[in-house]
């Protein structure tokens, strides 16, 4: 249940930290979804493009001077255009300060344009100057076609740069204040400014109340572009300008008939750039424009709320949350996150069609992250469990055997018990029984401990691998996992080394009054060897007759050596190691007998006599000579 609402907690903080942190990222993949739907639309043609640009600037030069021009220009641009009966011309620039040397050419204008009804201009919201230095609405509010609600401030104040009074009182005036994300990108129009019960319309609102369009209700429009980047219909304004200065103009008589014409500056030199999601330097007229085709179209895009855009992001995560917790594994999660990706940008890149923009990176970064959380999670759990492993199994298996078989990309379990020739080796202590029967178990286990300890590492020196330990025996094997041509011989060497280490130990059990030794029995052979057991319950072991005459030959060294090989062992080993013939003896379960050998010193044969002859005269600790020394004669029983 822990894990469960951990696992959900930490979905729930990546999706929050996503929405967050990926929204500069989002809006650059919606900018390239949104560019992408731009190129399958049409511009409307009834919104043209009268571009200041720099063909007007130079063509106007000799008559008019350099930009700015006088307003008598703008003037007669009103009134030779009218017979075309445009449906509105509409002004994205300033005429807020009046040309001292050209006064009479201002008042032409203004007057022009007061009796224009389909003219519109510019005005703009001084963002930043303290709102009691502002004009007060209550006033001027009204004749400036500022809405009153019911909530409105009577002695509200808004700092506004007007254009001249006589064009701001037709009230065909608005804001083209700049609506742009937290990355400095218009993607967005204003609607309306909402200040102290007062609604102050946008010059794209105010266009499209004028027109009879409909206006959302919303204080803000998400453009809904249509074209690339300078697609829209457009012409020079000295092109339309002088053409109608001409006795017989050129153009269409009704070229821009029932059209709303947009003038503005697009030179570049005159720097009214912006970044959009078409481009990153788009002039103001054409934002201004597509903000008037939205508005016409009524078809603005939408943005899912921020409750919506979590669960958005969180169904797909629950998903993946309880396909992992129901045991699903990284493959098959993994498959599916590479099929669902695709389709989330699919979707995404549909959902314009239907007005939606769709906040995609968030949750596939999120779902990505969560996915790459559980890997490294899985990673270190599975770390975990193989040094488990390696730990557990390197109390029976030498370390680097274990290291070889990890390391192997085979599954241990998966690997199938087979045949092989391998040396066994069963050591039993002698005494044992009496030894437990007369001490506190604590004491015997404590014992034990200290002694398999210093046996096992001997084992594993030589390359052997610990079996079990039966009560107080053990069982060990060389030649597996891992093949060893040698295996006889590091047996042997290993059996040596085990008896020096049971005569030290003897040696400490003394001063305590115990007498101890052992018995060693090896046999060299075929058996099964491998991962044998249930299915719940799997040991890695060795079975076969020659684990049953391993452990016979350690029963027949009673009485007669520490050390009893088979003559398969000692043949196997050859000439590394000196041996002393122990003759012939009868195992249990067995019809012919089995000759054994007890190993007495590392080197060649030649060694053999002179150690058999100390061997004869062994006697095992705690017993006379006559009871013990001289083993079995040869025949002798077990």
């Amino acid at each position: 249940m822990q894990r469960r609402v951990a696992v959900a907690a930490a979905f729930v903080l990546l999706e929050l930290l996503a929405l967050q942190g990926l929204s500069s990222v989002d809006h650059r993949v919606q900018d390239w979804i949104v560019r992408g739907h731009a190129r399958s639309r049409t511009p409307d043609a009834g919104i043209v493009l009268v571009n200041i640009d720099e063909r007007s600037l130079s063509a106007m030069n000799a008559d008019f001077g350099a930009y700015p021009w006088p307003r008598s220009v703008y003037a007669e641009f009103i009134e030779k255009l009218a017979p075309q009966q445009p449906a509105a011309v509409v002004f994205d620039q300033m005429f807020a300060d009046p040309l001292r040397e050209h006064a009479d050419e201002d008042a032409y204008f203004t007057q022009a344009f007061a009796a224009a009804p389909n003219a519109y201009a510019a005005m703009v919201w001084l963002e930043g100057v303290p709102d009691a230095q502002g004009l007060p609405l209550q006033e001027y509010g009204p004749s400036l076609g500022l809405e009153r609600t019911p909530a409105a401030d009577p002695a509200a104040r808004l700092p506004l740069l007007l254009p001249f009074e006589r064009i701001a009182r037709t009230g065909r005036i608005g804001l083209i204040n700049r609506l742009a994300d937290e990355d400095g990108v218009d993607r967005r129009y204003r609607v309306r400014l909402e200040h102290a019960g007062w609604r102050v319309p946008s010059l794209p609102a105010r266009v499209a109340q004028g027109l009879g369009w409909p206006l959302p209700g919303a204080a803000d429009v998400e453009i809904n572009w249509r074209g690339a980047a300078g697609a829209r219909p457009q012409v020079s304004f000295s092109d339309v300008f002088l053409d109608l200065e001409r006795q017989q103009p050129q153009r269409p008589p009704a070229e821009f008939r029932g059209k709303v014409l947009v003038v503005g500056v697009t030179a570049t030199a005159l720097n009214d750039l912006h970044a959009t999601p078409l481009s990153p330097a788009q002039p103001g007229p054409e934002i201004l424009a597509a903000a008037l085709e939205t508005l016409k179209h009524g078809d603005g895009l939408r943005r899912l709320p921020p409750w919506a855009a979590l669960l958005f992001g969180l169904l797909p995560l629950a998903l993946l949350g309880l396909a992992y917790l129901r045991g699903a594994g990284l493959l098959p999660l993994g498959l599916g996150l590479l099929v669902f990706s695709p389709a989330a940008l699919a979707a995404a890149w549909a959902a314009p069609q239907w007005r939606w923009l769709l906040p995609v990176t968030p949750p596939l970064a999120t779902l990505w992250a969560a996915y790459l959380a559980l890997a490294v999670s899985e990673y270190l759990r599975e770390r975990r469990q193989r040094a488990h492993a390696v730990q557990v199994f390197s109390r029976f298996v030498h370390p680097q055997v274990v290291k070889e078989l990890v390391d192997s990309q085979r599954d241990l379990l998966e690997r199938p018990a087979q045949s092989r020739e391998i040396t066994l080796l069963f050591s039993d202590i002698r005494g044992f029984t009496t030894y437990s029967e007369t001490r506190p178990p604590e004491q015997v286990v404590r014992m034990l401990n200290r002694y398999f300890s210093r046996q096992v590492a001997v084992v594993f020196k030589h390359g052997g691998t610990v079996d079990k330990f039966i009560g107080d025996a053990i069982m060990a094997f060389w030649g597996a996992p891992l093949p060893d041509p040698r295996h006889a011989e590091h047996a042997v060497r290993a059996a040596l080394e085990m008896q020096e280490v049971v005569l030290e130990f003897a040696r400490e059990l003394a001063a305590e009054g115990v007498a101890f030794d052992i018995g060693i029995g090896l046999h060299t052979g075929t058996a099964v060897v491998g991962f044998i057991g249930a299915q719940n319950k799997t040991d890695y072991t060795a079975i076969g007759d020659t684990v049953n005459l391993a452990s016979r030959i350690e029963g027949l060294t009673k009485g007669v050596a520490r050390i009893l090989v088979s003559q398969q062992t000692r043949d196997a080993v050859g000439g590394a190691i000196a041996f002393a013939d122990r003759g012939e003896f009868k195992a249990k379960g067995r019809e012919q007998p089995v000759r054994l050998f007890e190993p007495v010193a590392p080197g060649p044969p030649a060694a053999a006599a002179a150690a058999a002859e100390n061997a004869a005269h062994w006697t095992p600790p705690g017993e006379s000579a006559g009871a013990m020394g001289g083993g079995l004669p040869e025949g002798g029983q077990a």
